[in-house]
């Protein structure tokens, strides 16, 4: 049987490699990594048909159409003008290490394989519990995102707490989350065959008094085992009131889980950490170092206040696994719904030793300060109108006398003009204005462009 001569997939091209370092080093070399994102994505089906084929292009023109075309049909969530959804601002650090990490190939299943990546990956992880003053035994993994993270915290919550009530693996139970929760829980819960007892919130934030309200109206409160708080809400930045929640959980043996996907990146704040005080009240928490902590995509982390819980819920056991397990060894695939994982902690890792924590912490505090700048401006227009008072870098506005049109022209308008990315939002049933500032190379003059124009 003839065989089709592949050795040079694996084989070291040094043109290839300088051509592609070459271009990463452009791109780190931007001052202002431009939003992109406009060209007429209509063009895709015929940029990309036929080439996946029996004969390759060549990374030439591989290369090119990716420079040229494709890349320039993504809006750079790193552009220090994107103020949409969540954005993202990776150091530079991270994104050169994150690139070690690719051409290494590593992985970080297990400790037998990659020992000296998971002793790196839970150094920060460690570094994480300790500014929430957790326990010196809280640990947990790294996972893809915050709906992963979640994810992994619920299943453990739930069979935790199952077992801990005397219900059976099918039992019917429920998690309180406010009607400010993430849309990742509700999916999580999903997945999970677990009921969401929503809670109406005060104020946009979940509280002690919320809670034991809806708890004594449920008819059966021995089936509620877990309440879910939130370190910073999506859409308009709001802090759960979490010492509240944590003497309610406390008061009526119930779960704490955590989503601080954004705003848990206050904790390596000192001046904004008070934002999570009863933090350190929780079983677990999420927060996403590659939003508001300047990691690469993608990179969440789910810490446990007791990981053997977590251990005994996510060990997957099969034969060929046993060898992982020979030894009592830490294996970060036992701590979440995964098996085959990178080393995604790994470029947070790196950072976070190059430049230190006192960096990370001047960076936080000026996307606040840059926020708090910015509401000052709004506030002395008479035509448009601040409608969340978040303690987060989050502006939620309206425009006077504009309609839902209005907003969608602004977007695209500041889009195409290459100003910045936004993106409209609903908040009490309006479409309204959202501002979301979190890249440290962000100005107030880039800011101040994006507001809508004076009548």
């Amino acid at each position: 049987m003839d065989y089709v001569n592949n050795v040079g997939m694996h084989k070291f091209d040094p043109e290839m490699t300088e051509s592609i370092l070459e271009y990463v080093s452009k791109r780190l070399a931007l001052t202002e990594t431009p939003l992109d994102g406009i060209l007429d994505v209509s063009q895709l089906p015929k940029l990309l048909e036929g080439l996946v084929a029996e004969s390759g292009i060549g990374f030439e023109k591989a290369l090119k159409l990716y420079d040229e075309k494709i890349s320039q049909m993504v809006i750079s969530a790193d552009s220090p003008r994107y103020f949409a959804f969540i954005p993202a601002a990776p150091t530079k650090a991270s994104l050169l290490f994150d690139a070690v990490i690719s051409a290494a190939s590593l992985q970080g299943i297990s400790w037998l394989e990659a020992a000296g990546a998971i002793v790196a990956e839970n150094q920060v992880l460690s570094y994480l519990a300790n500014r929430a003053e957790m326990p010196e035994t809280a640990a947990g993994t790294f996972v893809s995102g915050g709906t992963s993270a979640n994810l992994a915290a619920l299943t453990v919550a739930r069979d935790v707490m199952r077992a801990q009530r005397g219900f059976g693996r099918r039992s019917n139970v429920e998690v309180m989350v406010s009607d400010q929760a993430h849309s990742s829980i509700t999916s999580a819960l999903n997945i999970l065959d677990i009921d969401a007892y929503v809670v109406p919130t005060e104020s946009y934030k979940l509280n002690q008094a919320n809670l034991q309200k809806a708890l004594d109206k449920h008819p059966e409160p021995n089936r509620v085992i877990a309440v879910v708080a939130t370190g910073g809400t999506t859409n308009a930045g709001y802090i759960d009131d979490l010492v509240g929640v944590g003497n309610f959980t406390k008061a009526n043996n119930l779960w704490f889980h955590l989503d601080a996907a954004y705003g848990g990146a206050v904790l390596l704040s000192d001046s904004a950490k008070n934002l999570l005080a009863g933090i350190s009240n929780v079983d677990s928490f999420i927060v996403d170092p590659h939003k508001w902590l300047f990691a690469p995509f993608d990179c969440a982390a789910v810490i446990y206040r007791n990981p053997e819980l977590a251990k005994k819920v996510h060990t997957q056991k099969a034969s060929y696994l046993e060898v992982l397990h020979d030894q009592d060894e830490f294996n970060p695939s036992d701590y979440a719904n995964h098996l085959t994982r990178r080393a995604r902690g790994l470029a947070f890792w790196f950072s976070l030793i190059t430049y230190g924590a006192k960096n990370y912490q001047s960076a936080i505090d000026a996307s606040i300060d840059l926020a708090d700048r910015v509401r000052v401006e709004i506030s002395s227009r008479k035509d448009l109108k601040i409608l969340n008072d978040s303690e987060l870098p989050i502006i939620i506005f309206e425009k006077l006398g504009w309609h839902d049109q209005d907003y969608q022209n602004w977007a695209e308008k500041l889009l195409q003009e290459q100003i910045a990315f936004v993106a409209p939002t609903t908040f009490n049933g309006k479409r309204v204005a959202r501002l979301v500032f979190l890249h440290p190379a962000t100005t107030l003059e880039m800011a101040l462009a994006a507001l809508p124009k004076p009548l």
